[in-house]
């Protein structure tokens, strides 16, 4: 008779709580367009578009002017309901939703 294994539980599972990805701003998906524009789409089905052409072109894009690299800014995805980008750049999803909820547009400066 073989010994039945079994597999420790993990507490900090228990400790940690899991993100909460339901919150309306939360972006559930993005796609990269031309001209350095990003089609977004949120959880509570928002969808408006991301302009980031005066952003990554500013002489102040400070980290984003990585972004003027097409290939890099096509990289665009969702991470817990962010929009990411390699080597940790990221927008914050609450003002994209608010200016895209007012206008259907987003222009971060």
């Amino acid at each position: 008779m073989h010994a039945q294994s079994t597999t420790p539980e993990d507490p900090a599972a228990s400790v940690v709580p899991a993100p909460n990805p339901r919150m309306p701003w939360r972006v559930a998906e993005v796609q990269a367009l031309e001209d350095y524009s990003l089609r977004v789409r949120f959880l509570d089905g928002l969808e408006g578009v991301v302009r980031m052409s005066a952003l990554v072109h500013s002489p102040a894009a400070g980290v984003f002017s990585r972004l003027a690299d097409p290939a890099l800014f096509s990289q665009a995805a969702v991470v817990y309901g962010a929009v990411t980008w390699p080597g940790e750049l990221d927008l914050a999803p609450d003002a994209m939703y608010k200016a895209i909820q007012e206008s259907g547009e987003w222009v971060p400066r």
